[in-house]
């Protein structure tokens, strides 16, 4: 009895000590609105909703291949209309950003539909439009799919036929290069 009682106890302890770990999910948009006196960002998504997030310091912001920490207002000042991937914890009004990728002016497209085809080695993705049209899509290095259950890179996505999504994409020689996979 002894046991269990400490085992238990041990559990709490344990559980108490442990901070709670935020699932993290990501969206695309333009950015509409920089608050830097609020640490806020507004951005325009697919759908025409606004969110707003929170940041921080310790948001980083990338851009083409660069990380800049804690340069999220300064970076986007004046730059409304910018195409952004957003990696956020929180949920409704209480979204803080982990960090902002930059994608550029008038770039960004959404195809969406049911996943047809997936090729892990060749790193693509092949979607069903409801038109019944399809589309290949490349998954690059940092390809962003957020699921359900939180965000994972591309390189660790394994795509299920039959899976709804919408692709977050932009042409690049030809090609159409996923940035962001959202489960529907």
């Amino acid at each position: 009895m002894r046991r269990v009682v400490r085992g238990f106890i041990l559990t709490i302890a344990v559980a108490t000590a442990l901070p709670a770990l935020a699932v993290r999910h990501a969206t695309e948009g333009v950015v509409t609105r920089v608050d830097a006196a609020a640490k806020e960002i507004a951005v325009k998504t697919a759908d025409g909703t606004e969110e707003v997030f929170k940041f921080t310091e310790n948001t980083a912001m990338h851009v083409a291949k660069e990380t800049k920490a804690g340069a999220v207002d300064s970076y986007l000042k004046g730059k409304e209309g910018t195409h952004v991937v957003v990696h956020y914890t929180g949920t409704a009004a209480d979204k803080t950003a982990i960090d902002v990728e930059d994608l550029g002016r008038d770039t960004v497209q959404v195809g969406s539909g049911t996943i047809t085809g997936f090729d892990k080695a060749g790193h693509t993705l092949t979607i069903k439009a409801e038109d019944g049209s399809e589309a290949t899509y490349r998954l690059a290095e940092n390809t962003t799919v957020d699921t359900e259950h939180g965000v994972v890179k591309g390189a660790q996505y394994a795509g299920k036929k039959g899976e709804k999504v919408s692709v977050h994409y932009t042409e690049e020689a030809g090609e159409k290069v996923a940035h962001l996979i959202k489960h529907m």
